[in-house]
């Protein structure tokens, strides 16, 4: 029976334990053209314990960018700055992952540069509001994707892929959950398409498909992993008949040959359970412990064999060394979610380990 505290073979690669730091989006790219910092190296750096560390998401192009101050892997400085951050990391020992972003219609004009616009599937607007540097402001209607520009959206992704590897990278999970593009092709209220990139479940999940196609393609199936959250109504998203559009989607997945499948879990054990035995590769799966964050009890879903590898959030924020804190039975920080987005080293990289 395997636990949260021994290695694990991640497509051939061994990780040091099977706990894994969730991407979360900080707003702290502060360096030139959206670019992380020597602060960014050493948060991660802190957390290089992780078996896992998948990073905030960054997005693939510059239209891909929804929030302010995220990071971007679609440039010269953007990689030689990420390199600084791998290179700490590996050199703590730890293993780094990049999560590919794209924002798709969450996100705002105001954003982006160049007197850009949001793209999605179709051209209808979320609801909900975001900020922006003037302020929150509410979404606006997305411009619909011509075939031409998936096409290129898909090579966008590609691109990232590779930088990412010159960047120092082991591998890169491609976003495929809460809202953004890859899920607003799987929604039946994002995705109006009738061509065939919408309508029936096929259509739906050609996109992500494509897009972990084109990634492994670039650098090998082994670097990629991929993230889904079924059933997930977060950014305003509806999905018909989630069991079998998902079903489909973890089917035409397993033949790509990815890294690992990411599950951020709906309230639904049973379908997680379902995922699991559909999946022929190593399954990472964010609980779901709403309205609490994720915490010790989780690991017993590694020893029940529901997954292989559990990722951790909230507690990964304020605990930078999270599977010491794991081993030893607590205590645990509280993280201060004041701080979670933007500003300095508050917050970022003040928590103290067990032992300083």
């Amino acid at each position: 029976m395997a636990n949260a505290f021994d290695t694990h073979d991640l497509a051939g690669r061994t990780l040091a334990n099977r706990i894994v730091m969730a991407p979360m989006t900080r707003s702290r790219a502060y360096g030139p053209g959206l670019s992380p910092t020597d602060l960014t190296a050493t948060y991660y750096a802190q957390r290089a314990g992780a078996g896992l560390i998948i990073t905030e998401g960054t997005q693939p192009s510059v239209i891909g960018q929804g929030y302010t101050n995220t990071p971007g892997l679609h440039s010269e400085e953007q990689v030689a700055a990420w390199r600084t951050v791998t290179d700490k990391v590996h050199a703590e020992g730890g293993v780094i992952f990049a999560q590919l972003m794209h924002t798709g219609r969450i996100g705002h004009p105001d954003i982006l540069p160049d007197g850009l616009h949001p793209v999605g599937p179709s051209p209808v607007a979320p609801a909900g509001k975001l900020w922006t540097d003037e302020g929150m402001k509410d979404f606006v209607a997305p411009k619909e994707l011509t075939e031409a520009e998936i096409l290129a959206t898909i090579a966008d992704f590609a691109s990232a892929a590779r930088n990412a590897v010159a960047a120092g990278f082991d591998g890169v999970e491609i976003h495929g959950a809460n809202g953004y593009l890859v899920q607003q092709f799987l929604s039946s209220n994002a995705n109006l398409r009738a061509d065939g990139w919408g309508g029936s479940a096929g259509g739906r999940i050609r996109f992500g498909v494509e897009v972990a196609r084109a990634v492994a393609a670039a650098i090998g199936g082994d670097r990629v992993g991929f993230r889904i959250s079924p059933a997930n109504p977060y950014n305003d998203i509806a999905e018909e008949n989630p069991d079998e559009l998902y079903t489909a989607l973890i089917g035409e997945l397993a033949t790509v040959g990815l890294a690992y499948l990411h599950v951020v879990e709906s309230p639904d054990r049973d379908f997680t359970r379902t995922i699991r035995a559909l999946w022929p590769a190593t399954l990472i799966l964010n609980p779901h412990t709403y309205p609490e964050t994720t915490g010790p009890e989780s690991l017993a879903l590694i020893e029940d064999g529901t997954a292989d590898l559990i990722a951790f959030g909230a507690l990964f924020l304020s605990n930078p060394d999270l599977p010491a804190r794991l081993a030893a039975g607590g205590p645990f920080t509280p993280p201060d979610k004041t701080k979670a987005f933007g500003g300095d080293h508050r917050g970022y990289t003040d928590y103290e380990p067990l032992t300083v």
